[in-house]
């Protein structure tokens, strides 16, 4: 998983083609530990997978309104699509995943 923070953000993300999924977390947060350890064995073939460690880029979880840990977006093409609220499991993140490509781009927060 590619680490992400305010300067390379946008610029990673526009140059990423197909689904992306990025995971806001913290070392913190157990949850999010668990949850990174399995978002790469969960996520679809294909999709790029990066993280923003919140305690790092803190300007960037306010910029997109993340106040509960963890929290997926998902990308498609560099732009924002949606915010995924799911178990991540392989049948629940892929569902959700194919759901919301399925529907119309959310407006990035």
């Amino acid at each position: 998983m590619q680490l992400l923070d305010e300067s390379t953000y946008h610029r990673q993300l526009l140059q990423t083609c197909g689904p992306a999924l990025v995971l806001f977390s913290s070392q913190a947060c157990g949850t999010c530990r668990q949850v990174e350890r399995l978002l790469p064995a969960s996520a679809p073939f294909g999709v790029a997978l990066f993280k923003v460690d919140v305690q790092v880029a803190s300007a960037l979880a306010r910029a997109f309104e993340v106040f509960h840990l963890p929290t997926l977006l998902l990308y498609l093409d560099g732009h924002y699509h949606a915010r995924l609220d799911c178990e991540v499991t392989p049948t629940t993140l892929h569902a959700a995943i194919e759901h919301a490509v399925n529907q119309p781009a959310e407006e990035e927060p």
